[in-house]
């Protein structure tokens, strides 16, 4: 979901991105194997406003025609939006509202501090088109992040002493992750929102912890083709995304160390300063098939903060722990996933594209293994 291009130093840290929305798990969908991809899903109800909130509705200012680069199928857009703030508030919940969905893989807002603005301004007029592209981050440096949607979220809300603090002059980037596998003809156009529920009052501050583990995923041994070379597919992921999709690939392999080929990757991260999760969430694409997120794994001190043992892409949402779990220094968390090389042969959306070797890649036949932490101070 979000570009891996911090060093190790940083990601040990464990919160890296600041963020908010916490979306709670809907009723389980109707049977799709769990891979169905951009299944069309009602609009969510919104959840009443507590006392002191008040919603503010933001769109992009017009629509967009996705125009994935470099012959791939992938395209992500950052849009500038300015929520209009001209005093200090603290969100405290957020709803994205894809208005295509069949070509919305994901979307994560990015918080922009006032001094900050101006270059995101430049960086947007100087680049035809509406927005900018931006694979993996926002393109603007040390963005936080804010809020994310994927397919299968809802609004849900944490304690009210949370929030996240919007200084006034604050503007958010909208990152779309637009995907057109599958799409027959013309993708259409898409002019997506959110709707951000915001309060006057200070409260306690939320962070996003992101928790990696690589992907090496080769082809099934009925399969072959050139991309079936991991080299090859690495240099692949490298002329879609550009050359920082590659420092990706290799930080992971120098962070998480040596991974032997196959369905099943983890990685463990140590901790270097404490903080609280309060919910937590997994994110795969079409080959996952598991994800679990774990605490001091073979100690004493184990418990298992995420598992998900039959992942379904069309079910991303953040869930909730049933009580706030303290973590401190020198404590390990360990992300697991599981992929499967199988239902590139089952799904529409892959059934056409070649055979490859997956890595980490921002694409949507690519794969990522990353949870997704809400996170406070310790």
């Amino acid at each position: 979901m979000t570009r891996f291009a911090r060093t190790a130093a940083a990601l040990a840290a464990a919160v890296l991105l600041a963020s908010c929305g916490v979306p709670a798990p809907p009723a389980p969908p109707a049977s799709s194997g769990g891979h169905s991809g951009h299944a069309a899903e009602p609009a969510p109800t919104a959840s009443p406003l507590r006392p002191g909130e008040r919603f503010v509705d933001l769109a992009m200012a017009e629509p967009y025609t996705p125009g994935p680069p470099n012959g791939g199928t992938d395209d992500y857009r950052c849009f500038l939006v300015d929520p209009g703030l001209t005093g200090r508030v603290s969100l405290t919940g957020a709803r994205f509202e894809p208005q295509n969905t069949a070509i919305v893989h994901h979307a994560i807002f990015f918080r922009l501090a006032p001094e900050q603005a101006g270059r995101a301004r430049e960086l947007d007029e100087s680049t035809p088109g509406q927005g900018w592209s931006c694979f993996g981050d926002a393109g603007i440096g040390d963005a936080g992040w804010v809020a994310h949607w994927a397919p299968g979220t809802r609004e849900a809300l944490l304690d009210p002493k949370y929030g996240y603090d919007l200084p006034p002059g604050s503007r958010l980037i909208m990152q779309v992750h637009y995907n057109l596998l599958g799409v027959k003809g013309e993708p259409g156009t898409d002019r997506s929102g959110i709707r951000l529920r915001v309060t006057d009052r200070r409260l306690e501050p939320l962070e996003t912890g992101l928790f990696y583990a690589p992907v090496e995923l080769p082809c099934t041994p009925s399969e072959s083709g050139p991309l079936c070379d991991r080299d090859a597919a690495v240099r692949d992921v490298g002329e879609r995304f550009g050359r920082d999709s590659l420092t990706q690939v290799r930080l992971l392999e120098q962070y998480c160390g040596p991974a032997e080929p196959g369905p099943t990757q983890r990685c463990d991260v140590p901790v270097e300063a404490p903080f609280t999760v309060h919910a937590l969430a997994g994110h795969m694409h079409l080959l996952g098939r598991a994800i679990k997120v774990e605490l001091n794994p073979g100690t004493a001190k184990a418990r298992t903060l995420l598992d998900v043992p039959e992942y379904n892409f069309d079910d991303q949402s953040l869930r909730l722990l049933p009580a706030p779990v303290k973590v401190g220094r020198g404590d390990v968390v360990r992300v697991t996933c599981t992929h499967d090389a199988g239902l590139r042969a089952l799904l529409p959306q892959l059934r056409d594209t070649p055979p490859r070797y997956v890595v980490w890649g921002d694409g949507t036949s690519d794969e990522m293994c990353l949870g997704i932490a809400i996170t406070s101070a310790a």
